[in-house]
């Protein structure tokens, strides 16, 4: 049975209700549960949306129309999406003989939505759809550490792991983007016969479709309906020191005060793990770290930031523990020994889908670093992949590197930026090692967590770069060289090291980390100084050649701060991403939609990163519809063609559009 209701087209067949309605320009939203009612989650669709469109039923069937979209659903509940001048989008596949008339009939009888009970209530859920061009290009959902940037034919986890951020908004170069409005756990797969959608454990469908004349029309038509990032703050522009770990308060300032007296411009330096007495205790070891307050007011003024890292993790002998028991803040587990990790401490995580954990960690954190002058948070993540534990009768693997992994919005980043909301602050940057979709609200700066120190690796994170920010992400940087190993008086890993800082300055936060080797020995027993540390990481750690070399980028990072806070302005009001795939700039130019290499540092530089050992030039597609001007001779070429172009080590390609 189909009716019309509220402007909406409800299906009900056996024990499914499905309802589609619009949901925003050009967009509808689609759901559907074999439950007795449908959830009312929105999810990552927090923006509230003004209803548009019209939704008709008659003896031809049911359609709803909202701008460019068009939807049919037939009488036995198949949905079939059109855009402009009656191009299909979107098919579900099906193979049933509920209607014979349908040119895919079959006695396969598969399912376009198929609901499989679990137990406990919730549905192993699988949706189907048609894969109507075999030449589809898909980009975006998120972060994975794999070297293509077209997604068409990848199978992927939905779900977060160190290093992988699923964040499932799709962009089709056939003029469409849909968001898997579903945070459960599951699987995606871009097949070239069929693309598939599975949740594991869920209450309903969700899906966001829209469609779009360009990439940038879809991009900015998904960000006001999920939000966009705040302005990024002054200190978010430049460059920023980071390595794992600054042991004690004088290993720290010697280096931020190196670089004030360099003269070398330093935005940011960041405080990373086991800088308290026990984990859970949110607060400087006032052994290794005393007078905070003196640290970041002497920061302050030599113009630099203090970041510093949190983690969720709770010591059963942290100063915390017993009341964050007693009230309910930690998270349980499915049996046995409440323990997540044993890592420094036997210890548990804190619960933030609960919003008095929440404001407990917040107002924790803020007494004992926002008062002292800290205003940067990196919200990182203990090392296993997956927690388990129960939420309003839903069993999900969570990962930890969101805290509570793809359930939204009740997340680690969340929680910072509701308190620094409160304490008046408008501009916040939290970095956070994963993100779900509409994580961008909360200031989420997403790095790509702790990869490898390989040119195999920086291919990767280029193509995780490009794909978060058609994933509605803008914020994202990476560990510059790689977070594991790299001897930095070694000359392999030192090529690597100043091909991987040529590309950072290109980035749209330019950040240096990494565990070095040689470790370094443990300073003690007691708090961090029972904690490993990597060997130096600074600019000058690498030899003379290196550090001249890293000073010019910091400089060429610094020429480009307006143009650069402008491009944060575009990603804050209108979703723009900041690290743009050429075929975003350039959508009616087919090579560049064939084109993962390289890509767009805002609408006027191209950026060609030296990915290859031992490269010293490479060629390079300039699109069509403009010229370019090769920044480093002022030669000017001819969009249309592929050029060659030295690329010694001190040079990374980068060409301005004219």
């Amino acid at each position: 049975m189909i009716k019309v209701a509220n402007n909406r087209l409800i299906y009900q067949y056996d024990h499914e209700t499905l309802c589609i309605e619009s949901w925003g320009e050009n967009a509808v939203r689609v759901r559907a549960t074999k439950n007795a009612k449908l959830p009312d989650h929105t999810w990552a669709l927090t923006i509230p949306q003004s209803p548009s469109g019209s939704a008709v039923y008659d003896e031809s069937g049911a359609v709803l129309e909202n701008g460019k979209v068009t939807v049919k659903l037939s009488d036995t509940g198949k949905i079939t999406i059109f855009g402009k001048n009656g191009k299909k989008l979107l098919e579900e596949f099906s193979r049933n003989r509920r209607d014979v008339t349908d040119p895919n009939c079959s006695a396969l009888e598969i399912e376009a939505r198929e609901f499989k009970p679990c137990i406990g209530g919730d549905y192993h859920l699988t949706v189907r759809f048609e894969s109507l061009d075999p030449d589809e290009k898909i980009y975006g959902m998120g972060q994975y550490q794999q070297s293509y940037l077209n997604l068409k034919g990848a199978d992927l986890e939905l779900a977060h792991r160190n290093s992988q951020a699923s964040v499932p908004f799709a962009v089709s170069s056939l003029g469409y983007g849909l968001l898997w409005n579903n945070p459960a756990i599951g699987r995606c797969v871009f097949g070239k016969n069929v693309t598939t959608y599975e949740a594991y454990s869920t209450e309903a469908m969700d899906y966001w479709f829209v469609a779009g004349d360009d990439p940038a029309e879809i991009e900015e038509s998904y960000a006001k309906v999920t939000g966009t990032v705040p302005m990024m703050p002054e200190y978010g522009l430049g460059f920023w020191q980071c390595k794992l770990r600054y042991r004690t308060k004088e290993e720290l300032m010697e280096v931020a005060r190196k670089y004030h007296e360099l003269g070398i411009p330093l935005d940011v330096i960041v405080v990373d793990f086991f800088h308290w007495p026990k984990q859970g205790e949110w607060k400087f070891d006032p052994v290794y770290w005393p007078d905070p307050k003196s640290m970041t007011e002497e920061l302050d003024s030599m113009g630099i930031k203090l970041m510093v890292s949190i983690w969720p993790t709770v010591d059963y002998e942290s100063e915390n523990f017993d009341l964050m028991l007693e009230k309910g803040y930690l998270i349980r587990t499915e049996r046995g020994y409440r323990v997540g990790l044993s890592f420094q401490g036997t210890t548990i995580h804190l619960d933030v889908t609960n919003p008095d954990a929440r404001k407990y960690l917040w107002e924790t954190v803020r007494k004992n670093y926002y008062d002292l002058g800290v205003r940067l948070f990196w919200l990182d993540e203990a090392e296993p992949e997956y927690s388990v534990y129960d939420f309003d009768n839903y069993r999900y693997h969570l990962g930890t590197d969101l805290m509570v992994g793809n359930i939204y919005p009740y997340d680690y980043a969340g929680a910072f930026y509701e308190g620094m909301k409160e304490q008046g602050q408008e501009e916040i940057v939290n970095l956070i090692r994963c993100a779900w979709a509409g994580s961008q609200r909360y200031g989420a700066l997403v790095w790509s967590g702790d990869i490898a120190s390989s040119f195999d690796s920086m291919k990767d994170q280029l193509a995780a770069g490009l794909n978060m920010g058609l994933a509605g992400i803008p914020w994202w940087t990476t560990d510059i060289g790689g977070f594991h190993g790299g001897d930095p008086d070694d000359p392999d890993f030192r090529e690597l090291f100043v091909r991987w800082f040529e590309w950072g300055t290109y980035c749209p936060v330019m950040r240096l980390h990494g565990d070095r080797e040689p470790r370094q020995p443990m300073l003690g027993t007691t708090g961090g100084a029972g904690c490993c540390s990597g060997a130096a990481n600074e600019i000058w750690s690498y030899g003379d050649e290196v550090f001249d070399i890293c000073k010019e980028y910091i400089r060429i990072r610094e020429s480009m701060r307006d143009y650069i806070r402008g491009l944060m302005k575009e990603a804050h009001e209108k979703g723009t991403p900041v690290m743009r795939t050429l075929f975003y700039e350039f959508p009616k130019d087919p090579m560049a939609w064939e084109i993962e290499d390289e890509y767009m540092f805002g609408d006027r530089y191209l950026v060609a990163p030296v990915m290859v050992k031992g490269a010293c030039s490479r060629n390079i597609y300039l699109p069509c519809g403009a010229r370019w001007k090769d920044r480093r001779t002022d030669r000017v070429y001819d969009g249309g063609c592929t050029v060659c172009l030295p690329a010694p080590l001190n040079v990374i390609p980068v060409l301005e559009r004219e």
